[in-house]
């Protein structure tokens, strides 16, 4: 690698990537029935985005929510329907923030990346029923983690 200019150098020299390999992170149960599971990625706790594999089997909704920021959806295997479109393999979306989904619903077995850069809220006729950011999202891998460790423990 060529010498970098002074002027460029990163002002925090603790500076890395962050990798996850495969592997490392195992497939954690989203859902009561079995059919929502999630692969946590990233979280970045500064700026409150985080980055998720999603496994839905088919049949499975989500339930009605709001974006309150943008997000980035990529279909990697499967059919998923959002609104009044539906998204294969290789499809990629964009989701402003403030964007409202009735419903959100796997039509086949599917797997897709998701990047939001901030919450979800979820609601219903009577009202809001759920908040999902990074928090949540940290809780839930670390449960996990922890959950995983106590049983390879015994």
């Amino acid at each position: 690698m060529s010498a970098v200019p002074e002027y460029m150098l990163p002002l925090n020299p603790n500076l890395i990537d962050t990798l996850v390999a495969g592997g490392d992170s195992g497939w954690i149960p989203n859902d009561l029935e079995g059919k929502a599971f999630i692969k946590v990625l990233f979280v970045g706790e500064e700026n409150g985005q985080w980055a998720v594999l999603f496994r839905w089997k088919k049949g499975y909704v989500a339930a009605p929510h709001k974006h309150l920021s943008s997000a980035h959806t990529y279909i990697i295997s499967g059919k998923l329907e959002i609104r009044d479109a539906v998204l294969e393999a290789g499809d990629y979306i964009y989701e402003r923030n403030g964007m409202i989904h009735d419903k959100t619903e796997a039509l086949e077995d599917t797997e897709y990346f998701f990047l939001c850069e901030g919450p979800l809220v979820f609601f219903d006729d009577n009202g809001i029923t759920g908040y999902f950011g990074w928090e949540e999202v940290s809780r839930m891998k670390a449960g996990y983690e922890a959950a995983a460790s106590a049983t390879s423990a015994t």
